[in-house]
């Protein structure tokens, strides 16, 4: 089966990959810069473009991998063809395809991709969705042989997973980021938080994440909620911590 990708970031590079490992051709790349085309298509053997009206009209299936305000244009300036055309977007329905192909859907993996980090992929939730059911059987039995977690999901439902993303992930890696700020300004070296971080990330495999909260916001224990926010200079940060201590212990009070 031969596949291009439109786009050459991060997720792009981890699911190209992939595919490669189970003898999906990556037939063609396509990257705004030559440079970032170039780094992709070699790993995958494959050849690059940075012209989106160069991009191949033969293949079976194309992925595009493109931060979300780019992906209306690069749909629009796309070669016709009767390829399968699917993106890896969260927030964007798949109705972004319709009037531009006849054939189209979602591939979302759930998950955070870092360059040079890798990834198991059979591990990954991957989220599908297509607009028709012999293309939906398609995309699973592709998904199948790189996950052993494939799941039909449609873009109504698929937005709110994306939401909780943000917060599971983005937010709570934001606050790791304010921790590693507050201890190095204290010459305390930041791995000295690892050990928290994972149990904390342990215990809810176990615990549900209302069970497993602790800290002075449960009880609400205003002397040392009050400590903490003194301590704090940035007012953005005294606002944030004040916030979400509320939330805790109104959560955890109903």
């Amino acid at each position: 089966m031969n596949i291009v990708f439109i786009g050459a970031g991060k997720l792009a590079t981890h699911l190209a990959v992939e595919l490669t490992k189970h003898s999906f051709n990556i037939q063609q790349v396509y990257s705004r810069t030559d440079s970032s085309a170039q780094e992709l298509a070699k790993k995958v053997n494959s050849r690059a473009t940075s012209d989106i009206k160069k991009v191949d009209t033969n293949a079976d299936i194309y992925i595009f991998s493109v931060k979300d305000s780019a992906l209306p244009s690069l749909i629009a300036e796309m070669p016709v063809n009767n390829g399968l055309w699917l993106h890896t977007a969260g927030s964007i329905t798949s109705d972004i395809f319709k009037g531009h192909v006849d054939r189209y859907g979602v591939l979302y993996p759930f998950q955070t991709f870092s360059k040079d980090r890798q990834l198991n992929f059979r591990e990954i939730p991957i989220f599908i969705e297509a607009n028709n059911k012999n293309d939906l059987s398609l995309l699973e039995n592709i998904c199948l042989q790189i996950s052993d977690k494939v799941y039909a999901l449609p873009s109504e439902k698929r937005q709110y997973l994306h939401l909780t993303g943000v917060f599971a992930c983005n937010f709570v890696n934001h606050m790791y980021a304010i921790s590693q700020h507050i201890l190095e300004k204290e010459n305390i070296p930041f791995e000295t938080l690892l050990p928290l971080i994972d149990e904390t990330a342990s215990k809810v495999h176990s615990l549900s994440p209302q069970e497993a909260q602790t800290g002075p916001a449960i009880r609400y224990d205003e002397n040392v909620i009050q400590k903490h926010i003194d301590l704090i200079e940035d007012p953005d940060l005294k606002e944030i911590y004040s916030l979400i201590s509320k939330n805790i212990h109104k959560t955890n009070k109903s």
